[in-house]
């Protein structure tokens, strides 16, 4: 299958519904937004008349069943029923749990958590009997989207990786046939502040504020955590985490979760590229015409004005910036944007939305079928608090000695492992983590860091580059402020 093969509107513009029990939606009122995707929260048939009209105005239908504290209960003959119809109406893009992180997801009382072996089995096995049953109506399965959180039990990062892990080793060769036909990625980015446009003149890292920001113009940044003030404030976060202040992942970004199934489902199933939709989500809060909000402070605050300005360019920038594997987002939602999102509803009827082009790309890399599971596992894994093993890597052309000469302190402190080969680093089992220091020169610097991206993308890796100029005495300044500090790591 190719990624052009999925059927969608090529608009990334997107909009939630109230929810299960509205039923007076205007599809006219949707045509003006000049939307490409409507998310359906269903309680049974009744939204089958409205996707009659969506479809033949190019916007595509999300279809989700509403089901209250389902924890990670299998399909019931009604619902069942119900995805029967809406398939035969003309949906394809289906969801069926939704961010079983939650406690409120679950019944009974239920307190959620990654751990729990329990929990994660049953979802993925009625998981995967709904995905192939949506498959044989013609439609695709969304994997389980995750609330954003970073909280021990609940982190989104952890349960992505339990859940995908127990996939590898219980239902490997059933959950590659998902992929390879139709599955996508269902998220729920609630992006809070985490963008940005670039301020005129500024740079990279200078934000405008909100007053000055225009859709229209470039310099706009929604990479988050991968954008420059981001990267500038805490070096080497990403979505695993990887940082002192992010030991359970950082999964608050447009892309974040998409990025991280794409990773793990590339380095486990040989994937190329899974699409990913936003089916809830959006700058939120939605803040009133006298309001603002600013939950990170190092991003500018949103505004009512620069929320409208910052909608229209996020899905610009789907469009034209994000990978190809991001299809869109769907806002959340409708009543709350009637009632105090009317800036950013009127600037979604006054500009003309971006289409996206898709590559016809193939959706699995070429042979990745014959790997073995067990070659796919292998580690490093993610890095859950601290990392296993702390390993300085020694440019050869230095030597040991060198290092004792400079580093004695920071090695007697804290003890790393001392090599100038990251041959072994592939021996190391999954369930275990890494963080390397590279002591490099500055012509090795790039080549280093991107070998260990490549091939060890959960490790963390920081580099202290050697240049030709400095002399031994500053080296040693550096080791030594990090020992004074009791900072293992810069």
């Amino acid at each position: 299958m190719l990624l052009s093969d999925y059927q969608w509107s090529g608009n990334p513009r997107g909009l939630h519904i109230t929810n299960a029990f509205v039923f007076d939606q205007d599809v006219n009122h949707y045509a003006r937004l000049r939307l490409g995707w409507l998310k359906l929260v269903c309680g049974g048939d009744e939204f089958l008349h409205l996707v009659a009209q969506l479809l033949p105005l190019n916007i595509t239908p999300i279809v989700r069943m509403y089901l209250l504290n389902w924890g990670n209960r299998p399909l019931n003959g009604y619902f069942r029923q119900a995805y029967i119809d809406y398939a035969a109406a003309g949906v394809k893009w289906f969801e069926f749990y939704n961010e079983p992180n939650q406690g409120v997801e679950w019944h009974d009382g239920i307190e959620p958590d990654w751990r729990d072996s329990g929990q994660i089995q049953g979802l993925m096995d009625n998981w995967l009997n709904w995905a192939e049953f949506i498959i044989q109506l013609g439609g695709y399965p969304g994997f389980i989207p995750l609330a954003e959180s970073d909280t021990p039990n609940l982190a989104a990062v952890r349960w992505m990786d339990a859940m995908l892990n127990d996939l590898a080793n219980r239902h490997y060769e059933r959950f590659l046939n998902v992929l390879r036909s139709g599955c996508y990625c269902a998220t729920h980015p609630y992006i809070l502040n985490h963008f940005y446009q670039e301020r005129v003149g500024g740079g990279e890292r200078s934000a405008r504020p909100p007053s000055q920001v225009k859709a229209s113009e470039g310099g706009w940044h929604f990479e988050y955590p991968y954008d420059p003030i981001s990267q500038a404030h805490d070096p080497g976060r990403t979505v695993l985490g990887g940082t002192a202040l992010t030991p359970y992942g950082d999964p608050v970004g447009l892309l974040a979760m998409g990025q991280l199934f794409n990773d793990r489902c590339r380095s486990i199933w040989g994937t190329r590229a899974i699409p990913v939709v936003g089916t809830e989500g959006g700058i939120w809060n939605l803040p009133a015409p006298d309001e603002e909000f600013q939950p990170d402070t190092r991003f500018p605050p949103v505004t009512n004005y620069s929320h409208g300005e910052g909608t229209v360019a996020m899905f610009d920038w789907i469009a034209t910036d994000a990978p190809e594997w991001m299809f869109g987002v769907t806002l959340w939602k409708e009543d709350a944007y009637r009632e105090r999102g009317q800036v950013t509803l009127s600037r979604l009827e006054q500009t003309q939305p971006v289409r996206k082009s898709v590559p016809a790309i193939p959706v699995m890399l070429d042979g990745s079928e014959a790997h073995a599971v067990g070659e796919l596992l292998k580690g490093p894994g993610p890095i859950h608090g601290t990392a296993d093993f702390h390993v300085v890597v020694l440019d050869a052309a230095l030597g040991e000695a060198w290092f004792f000469d400079t580093a004695e302190s920071y090695w007697q402190t804290f003890k790393p492992i001392l090599t100038t080969s990251v041959a072994f680093f592939e021996w190391l089992p999954y369930e275990t983590s890494l963080a390397v220091t590279f002591i490099v020169s500055a012509e090795n610097q790039a080549q280093a860091e991107t070998l260990m991206r490549q091939n060890y993308p959960n490790a963390y890796v920081e580099s202290i580059v050697v240049f030709p100029d400095q002399t031994l005495e500053q080296i040693a300044t550096i080791f030594a402020q990090r020992v004074a500090t009791g900072r293992r790591f810069g």
